[in-house]
């Protein structure tokens, strides 16, 4: 009889974790909404004049920090489909690009908001929130139920709920919500992750733009590969957003869409969202295998990160 041999590894080690490439930055561009095409493409126009100057300046800082100035920056669009949807691919998207090159912008990447909730059949957002490591404020009592239930994040302790009064108690007195790392005073946040109704789940904002910063970071997995890979644009532009890939390379000549840092050039309106996506991942769980190799990629090139995620990630706020 042949003997029969089982073979023991550390799944650790055998675990396979799929590595994107990376850039040095990824700048966002734009990030519009149907009321900003609705106005036609001076409003675009008006947005690429603005961001001109500041995606230059990030560009020439990155040249100077990397030996040789061979610095590697994309540049990415989001359109918002997920909220509403508004004229055809093969109608907007070239007015994008033909009022970002009048302004000297090229954008290397184009994607849709509505593949931050799922791409290439994979639920990108459920995979986030699969990731959320909620931060309890001191002396939580396991009384409010977890954010998997109730679609609401914190950053601390909310103000108390009174609720009934038992016989012979005593109401509790209002009390003010607290930040858990504030300093001094609170800056207290209660982030909407998400709402139902019969028709299912509907992501907030805020929610899916933590997921797309995470996606510019290159730290989503799903089983250990990446959930979404940029297409070559094709000849054409599709009628239909559905037919749209998640992730479009517009620029074949393009550094990679991920990076080690991201910069988000937006209006004044998106302040109160970014706040609650900084919120938001302060609290997500990135995969260690996935931290481990940015990290040793990014010290090889003498370009150390930060631990905290959120601070990976810039802003620029244009006023109107």
């Amino acid at each position: 009889m042949t003997p029969a041999y089982a073979a023991f590894g550390e799944v650790e080690a055998e675990r396979r974790v799929a590595s994107a490439p990376l850039s040095h930055v990824s700048i966002e561009l734009g990030h519009l909404y149907m009321e900003d095409f609705q106005a036609g493409p001076e409003r675009l126009r008006e947005q690429f004049r603005q961001v001109a100057p500041w995606a230059e300046t990030m560009r020439a800082s990155w040249r100077a920090r990397v030996p040789g100035g061979r610095a590697r920056v994309s540049t990415c669009f989001l359109i918002d489909d997920y909220f509403s949807r508004f004229s055809t691919p093969s109608e907007l998207v070239p007015m994008v690009l033909e009022a970002a090159a009048e302004c000297d912008l090229t954008i290397d990447y184009l994607a849709r908001e509505s593949a931050c909730a799922e791409a290439d059949g994979v639920k990108l957002a459920r995979l986030v929130e699969d990731r959320l490591v909620t931060d309890p404020p001191p002396g939580t009592d396991g009384s409010r139920p977890p954010v998997t239930e109730t679609g609401w994040l914190c950053n601390g302790a909310r103000s108390p709920y009174g609720g009934a009064v038992q016989a012979m108690g005593s109401a509790r007195g209002w009390e003010p919500p607290a930040q858990n790392a504030k300093r001094r005073h609170s800056i207290f946040v209660d982030v909407e992750l998400w709402d139902s109704d019969s028709r299912g789940r509907t992501w907030s904002c805020p929610f899916l733009a933590a997921v797309w910063q995470l996606l510019r970071l290159g730290l989503i997995r799903n089983d250990g590969e990446l959930p979404v890979r940029p297409v070559p644009r094709g000849p054409s532009f599709p009628a239909n957003w559905d037919e749209l890939p998640a992730i479009v390379q517009l620029n074949p000549a393009a550094a990679p869409f991920s990076a080690y840092t991201t910069l988000s050039v937006l209006s004044t309106r998106f302040l109160p969202v970014e706040l609650a996506v900084r919120t938001i991942l302060s609290q997500v769980f990135v995969d260690a295998a996935v931290l481990r190799q940015v990290a040793d990629r990014s010290g090889g090139e003498g370009i150390p990160l930060p631990d905290e995620l959120v601070d990976r990630i810039s802003y620029i706020f244009l006023g109107a």
